[in-house]
């Protein structure tokens, strides 16, 4: 059989199967609606982005009840961890990047404390592997980093306490973000720093095949992304400009891990600008952290000095407090009562020491 027969075959192949999941949905009765329209959104018969009516046939379940919000995001997670197919596995990751960006507070909400709390790795997908070919087994990899980029924003966004979403584009939350960070103490800045530099590594982590980024289900995955890094750097920014302005408050330790975090991030700005061709640059933070950096290593540098001086001073004091020991030993070796107790002291000797030239 040719290539492209093969080809034609397996597309049919996969419009059947499309086909008979929803008719087994809809006849079985435990799979509700929300399966029904998870499935058309995720369906496997073509590499191209769900639309924007799939899209939003699903954001819509987070319009009603809390319990239909539950059953919206249940559907959706039973399809992504029952397939093993990669492009069905990127169209339900993006229908939840999507919950995320655009869904509903009960919708996201309820995503965000699947199956319960949450937490690291609760996509489960880091050993996704789809063998039915080459292009597949690339695509794989871009499942499992793109689970790693949704599981990281939700982490940032229960962590910060607010969804980088919300309200992204008023400048009056803005305002208030900025006013908060401002009253939080630099231990806490510092370990808010810290988990938004591991989502900006996260992302750095993309698949060397950037190829693929000619399709339009990647593109369109890589897009969304990038608006993620575009929000995470502007609540990177607020926090480095803080901590900056709190330098000469900050204890050695303190200055030693801000350090490593704008390393870590400088350590992914080549990376980026590949994955992103530029895309939410932002010059401004990288000038940002530059001259950070160069500010922590000045103030390392002084609070060295004064390190290094005070370890002299106590040399000095120990050597000093040495010598004053040794002379009271020299003192003791001449005083010595002889064991006969009839034999008297020999005083003159005793009196004989000098300290310091004085008798």
């Amino acid at each position: 059989m040719a290539m492209g027969q093969r080809k034609k075959l397996k597309a049919v192949i996969g419009v059947v199967r499309g086909i008979t999941s929803v008719i087994k949905s809809i006849s079985t009765k435990s799979n509700s609606k929300f399966r029904v329209e998870v499935l058309r959104a995720t369906a496997r018969n073509s590499s191209s982005v769900p639309s924007d009516k799939r899209i939003a046939a699903i954001l819509s379940f987070g319009d009603g009840a809390r319990h239909t919000a539950c059953g919206c995001i249940e559907a959706l997670m039973d399809r992504l961890h029952g397939t093993k197919d990669a492009l069905v596995a990127l169209k339900c990751l993006f229908t939840i990047h999507s919950i995320i960006t655009k869904g509903s507070f009960i919708l996201r909400d309820q995503l965000s404390f699947y199956p319960s709390f949450g937490g690291r790795n609760f996509l489960n997908l880091s050993e996704f592997r789809d063998g039915s070919g080459p292009q597949a087994w690339e695509l794989s990899s871009w499942v499992r980093w793109y689970a790693g980029a949704i599981e990281q924003n939700l982490m940032v966004s229960r962590f910060l306490g607010h969804d980088l979403y919300s309200s992204s584009f008023s400048s009056k939350n803005e305002k208030d973000k900025q006013e908060k960070v401002f009253t939080f103490l630099s231990a806490d800045l510092l370990e808010e720093t810290d988990i938004l530099v591991d989502f900006i590594e996260v992302i750095c982590d993309a698949p060397d095949s950037l190829h693929l980024q000619k399709n339009d289900l990647v593109y369109e995955i890589v897009r969304l992304v990038a608006e993620d890094y575009r929000l995470v750097q502007r609540e990177v920014f607020v926090r480095v400009g803080e901590l900056g302005n709190r330098l000469t408050s900050l204890s050695f330790s303190e200055l030693t891990r801000f350090m490593g975090a704008l390393q870590r991030v400088e350590n992914c700005k080549g990376k980026l600008g590949v994955l992103f061709v530029n895309r939410a640059r932002n010059d401004a933070l990288w000038d940002l952290i530059k001259g950070t950096r160069i500010k922590i290593a000045a103030r390392m540098e002084e609070m060295g000095e004064t390190k290094l001086l005070m370890a002299t001073g106590m040399e000095e004091n120990s050597s000093e407090s040495t010598q004053f020991s040794q002379r009271i030993g020299e003192f003791e070796s001449w005083v010595q009562f002889d064991s006969d107790p009839e034999e008297p002291l020999e005083w003159n000797r005793v009196q004989s020491i000098t300290f310091g030239g004085m008798s």
